[in-house]
Parts: C-alpha cells; structure tokens; sequence
C-alpha cells in the first residue's frame, strides 16, 4: 500500500554538516535508515556555504537520510537557508545507483569565497562517520 500521508518518507543526500547525526538531533529530526553514499559526477563546493556543481568525473561524498516532507522543510526554509532549492538526483549506495533528492545553491558560490572553519568542520564530521574526504581535499 502506497502512503500518502505527510509522514511518507524521502531519501535525502547530505553532502555538508547536515549529514551530522548532532546536528541533525538537535533540529528535531529523527535519524532513520543513514548510509553511505556518493553523488557521481557532482563535486563539492564550500563558498560561504557548501553547494553540489555537476563536474563529469568527480564524485562528492555524503549521508543519505529517510525524511519528511516536514523534517526537509524545517532544516532548509525553517531555518532560513531560502538560497537552496531541492532537486532529485542519482546516489550511489555501495554498488547500487538510486534516486535521492538534495538541496543545492541556487547561485553556486564565487570563485573568491571560502569559509576554513565550515570546511574543517565538515572534514571531522565525515572522518568521524566514516564518510570518504576525498572531496574536501
């Protein structure tokens, strides 16, 4: 049987400190079903804030979630991140490709922006998760 309640659930790619379990806990979102996942053909870009670019031959690496409509909604536009916009895209999950939806940037960030602390953060947080940082490096 299909749900189609408000409770329905969504595969969701984190690819920035979203993918910490704290972080998340503490936004009130319930941790369900995380795995290890890479986007390919996608990398990683930390201006003021982390963004995915499609780049052919690069891959980002992250979490994927199980969540809400509403959980989705209160960490992006609930917290005043209006700049992401989400869109559907193929993660890979050990050896199998499937749909995830992820929120981007929708102006990438300039050439010139950099922000050390988040991308130092977002570097403990995948080591610690044992999240590949081949992108950050």
């Amino acid at each position: 049987m299909t749900d189609n309640s408000k409770n329905r659930l969504h595969e969701v790619f984190f690819y920035g400190l979203y993918m910490d379990p704290d972080i998340l806990v503490n936004k009130s979102i319930q941790l369900r079903n995380p795995r290890i996942a890479c986007a390919e053909n996608f990398e990683l870009k930390i201006g003021n804030k982390a963004t995915l670019l499609r780049s052919p031959g690069k891959t980002a690496h992250g979490i994927v979630y199980s969540l809400t409509h509403e959980e989705i909604n209160s960490l992006y536009w609930g917290s005043g991140l209006n700049e992401y916009a989400a869109e559907v895209i193929m993660i890979k999950i050990k050896d199998d490709y499937s749909p995830a939806l992820t929120c981007n940037l929708i102006d990438p960030p300039k050439n010139n922006e950099s922000n050390p602390e988040y991308k130092q953060k977002l570097k403990e947080a995948m080591k610690n998760l044992g999240v590949s940082t081949e992108s950050i490096e």
